[in-house]
């Protein structure tokens, strides 16, 4: 039987850190998942929405495989695994998030299997240096949401949010917690210069929590905009919420990269899960949810407005991942300090 576990059940000594400066509020405790050698043991960044429904047709396709996995930001899954490494053992055996550089560092600190699924072949590749350390399974656009109740013109360019209509009601998640976050930031900064964001926290603009809160707090009316992610988006649209995605001719394009973790114990269950991931039925399940597949041969609905992946990595804002490894923590650092964002 599925089952969802919490992120805020971690390791203790982690306490006092700052993984847990965005912990509490309306999350549900829970016991973290154990690596009893049963089950297969996936951490991600994705939202129920999409990883509840790829899980559920995993085992289904598996039924010798029962799988557990925990959801949360980008950050704190990386400060688990920096806690569960010091402990001896990290209990998950797949890890999947949006925050590429994190790939890298993990790579080039050999805690990757190396993994050339044969579905690879198939599908779209944004890295350019892939040697099977890890996969993208997904690239995920954001764009500009609105509530569509407070703003009656939908911006068309990014220097939109330096208007009047959008004066101390823009906000973006904060990118110490959401990897998704942190890219795009990375990306405008490199597209527009180190002033856009100064010019938009001038006209008020803040920081949210995590990448969903942001997108609650403008479908509340709390915000007039934000930078969202696609699929969260979209799942808020199909309950009703008067909230609109906007991309400007700038795409923000985020691959969601896989990976298995070199000493698994689960290592052929979590091969078969990354080939399934990037096979016709995983992809088509991540194209349901309004973000782009990396497989041309699955059909996204024309509503969500986006483009076919091979389509996406041309439109997209072009960065070398290699060069904002060792840039992160300078730009999350000086983006918290310039957004006033509490420690």
């Amino acid at each position: 039987m599925l089952k969802k576990t919490s992120i805020v059940a971690m390791a203790c000594v982690l306490a006092g850190s700052m993984l847990f400066a965005g912990c509490g509020g309306g999350e549900k405790k829970a016991a973290a998942p154990k690596a009893d050698g049963n089950k297969l043991i996936i951490y991600t960044s994705m939202k129920e929405s999409l990883i509840k429904g790829i899980v559920t047709g995993f085992e289904k396709k598996n039924p010798g495989i029962k799988v557990d996995y925990q959801s949360a930001g980008a950050g704190k899954l990386m400060a688990k695994i920096a806690a569960e490494r010091q402990s001896g053992k990290i209990l998950a055996d797949v890890i999947w998030t949006s925050e590429v550089p994190d790939f890298y560092k993990m790579k080039k600190e050999g805690i990757l299997a190396n993994y050339k699924s044969p579905v690879f072949k198939e599908i779209v590749n944004p890295f350019d240096d892939y040697d099977g350390s890890f996969h993208a399974a997904r690239l995920g656009t954001l764009g500009i949401i609105i509530n569509t109740d407070k703003v009656k013109t939908a911006p068309t360019q990014w220097s939109d949010l330096k208007k009047p209509e959008f004066k101390n009601g823009f906000a973006v998640a904060n990118p110490a917690l959401s990897g998704t976050a942190y890219m795009s930031i990375a990306l405008l900064q490199k597209q527009f210069g180190p002033d856009f964001f100064k010019e938009l926290k001038a006209n008020g603009a803040r920081v949210g929590k995590g990448s969903g809160q942001v997108i609650d707090d403008t479908a509340s009316g709390e915000l007039s905009a934000s930078l969202a992610v696609d699929y969260i988006t979209n799942a808020k649209i199909a309950k009703g919420a008067h909230i609109k995605m906007c991309y400007p001719p700038e795409m923000l394009v985020v691959p969601s990269p896989v990976a298995i973790f070199k000493d698994s114990k689960q290592l052929d269950a979590a091969k078969k899960f990354v080939d399934y991931l990037l096979g016709p039925e995983a992809q088509q399940l991540v194209a349901n949810q309004g973000t782009i597949p990396v497989r041309e041969d699955v059909k996204i609905d024309p509503k969500f407005q986006l483009p076919s992946p091979k389509e996406a990595l041309k439109k997209g804002i072009k960065v070398n991942y290699l060069e904002i490894i060792d840039s992160k923590e300078k730009t999350v650092k000086e983006f918290s300090d310039l957004m006033q964002v509490k420690k």
